[in-house]
């Protein structure tokens, strides 16, 4: 075949050759890599009645990659966000998370892995007076990669309110037993000049270890056996009016080792289901009841503090303090812990009075390679008990048979015969006080002849050189005489 007829069709192979040559290579991952933005579409700032004392560092903007076959990650991914959008709603603070130039904020989020997120908090949010409930701006943010198509999105910022008030600390429940109900009446005020036009929301959550029971068919439960409730109210609390529940909150001991626990509310003028809360109430719906005033309801939550009837029994760890006089020995002492539950908050802790005739010489302990002399606080007065705190966890370690011990080194000064110390131990939840306390025997041997002996010729030696001294010098002064 003649040269001018293949010319052509080389020439168009060598250019697509050099053309998949020169391209970069992540062009090649822009089609598989897709990011989006798991931003709320309104953000609550302040509440009107917080005014310019109000600041709220909580607006976040998380980018998520999503999963794709090869795994490749957004690489260099930067976000701008425009809150320019916010002038006479909201102020904003210093921020030193992202770069910013006026309103607008830079944040480098970096590479951010295939199917994993990252996420920045750029603005500081500060209040202005005179807002009003409902009062709104915008803001925009870009993200962009060098291996992504840009995503943009928006939010909503609102000016919130009013603020509700509950009343704190209320009167505790205790001996409750496992399955038991207990219940709660929830209470609110509202103490501001804004009524809230948009209805109510109540926010229900047990600790760890109790259970709330769904009843209200306007409350919404997160999981069959739930620690979280919210619940909705259309009633528009009137300015400087307050309220309670028309029922009560049950809740009971989900966990039978658990020993105590705490009940929460709050009160929102923004209703807002919180993610998770997917069991509805079948029973009939909650409702709010006014009450007089309360304008000394200034917290932001209720709290219900709970102790059940769980134990957590504790049993001396002891030895005997066994040696010859003038020895110094060591004997483990501490806590043994017979359940069904251990303490967290206060875990409690012993108390050491030494056997007649020894006297404690240290109670070392090591905490990251540094040597310390005292594990315990010494008595402030002869013959008074060593205390060891177990809340010390710098100092105490509970070992994987459920003891707690350190090392008393005793001086043993002299024999007492049935000489004994005592060890006691307590926590706040130890129902079984008849095994609370053992003894620590004193078990002392006379020094051996040997050690007698030991201390008789350095005295012995002593005198030698004495009387040696006195006729040598008495010799001295007869020569000088004569």
């Amino acid at each position: 075949m003649p040269l001018r007829r293949l010319l052509p069709g080389l020439l168009t192979a060598l250019a697509a050759v050099f053309a998949s040559a020169v391209t970069p290579a992540v062009a090649d991952d822009s089609g598989h890599v897709l990011m989006r933005f798991e931003t709320q579409s309104t953000f609550v700032m302040y509440n009107a009645d917080e005014g310019a004392a109000a600041s709220n560092n909580g607006f976040h903007v998380p980018v998520f990659v999503e999963r794709s076959k090869g795994g490749t990650p957004a690489r260099n991914v930067r976000v701008v966000v425009d809150a320019s959008g916010l002038a006479g709603v909201a102020r904003l603070g210093e921020n030193r998370m992202c770069e910013s130039e006026g309103p607008v904020y830079t944040c480098v989020y970096g590479d951010v892995q295939n199917g994993d997120g990252e996420s920045y908090d750029p603005l500081l949010l500060l209040g202005v007076d005179g807002a009003e409930p409902g009062d709104s701006g915008t803001v925009t943010y870009t993200a962009t990669a060098d291996n992504a198509a840009t995503i943009t999105g928006t939010t909503r910022m609102t000016v919130g309110g009013p603020t509700l008030s509950a009343p704190g600390r209320e009167k505790g429940v205790s001996g409750l037993a496992p399955g038991a109900p207990a219940r709660v009446t929830a209470r609110l005020a509202n103490n501001t000049r804004f009524p809230a036009a948009r209805g109510v929301a109540l926010q229900v959550n047990v600790s760890e270890g109790l259970t709330l029971t769904p009843r209200y068919s306007n409350c919404f439960y997160a999981g069959s056996s739930p620690t979280s409730a919210w619940c909705t109210f259309p009633t528009k609390a009137a300015a400087g009016a307050a309220y309670r529940a028309s029922g009560p909150l049950v809740y009971s001991v989900g966990i039978p080792e658990t020993l105590t626990g705490e009940v929460t509310y709050t009160w929102s003028s923004a209703p807002s289901r919180p993610a998770g809360h997917t069991v509805r109430g079948t029973g009939a719906p909650l409702t709010l009841v006014r009450t007089a005033a309360h304008p000394d309801f200034d917290d932001s939550h209720g709290r219900v503090g709970v102790t059940t009837t769980a134990q957590a029994d504790y049993e001396p760890v002891t030895g005997t303090v066994r040696g010859r006089v003038g020895d110094t020995v060591s004997v483990k002492l501490g806590v043994r812990r017979l359940g069904p539950a251990n303490p967290r908050d206060d875990a409690g802790g012993f108390e050491v009075v030494p056997p007649e005739g020894t006297t404690v010489t240290s109670i070392p302990f090591t905490f990251e390679d540094t040597d310390g002399k005292w594990a315990c606080d010494r008595p402030a007065k002869s013959g008074g008990a060593y205390v060891c705190d177990l809340n010390r966890g710098d100092v105490f370690w509970p070992g994987n048979d459920g003891t707690t011990t350190v090392e008393f080194r005793f001086r043993v000064d002299r024999q007492v015969p049935g000489a004994k110390g005592t060890i006691r131990v307590h926590n706040p939840f130890d129902r079984t006080p008849g095994n609370d306390v053992a003894a620590i025997p004193l078990k002392a041997s006379p020094t051996p002849p040997y050690r007698k002996h030991l201390v008789l010729v350095p005295a012995v030696l002593a005198a030698v050189v004495i009387l040696g001294g006195v006729v040598l010098y008495r010799r001295r002064r007869l020569s000088t005489t004569v």
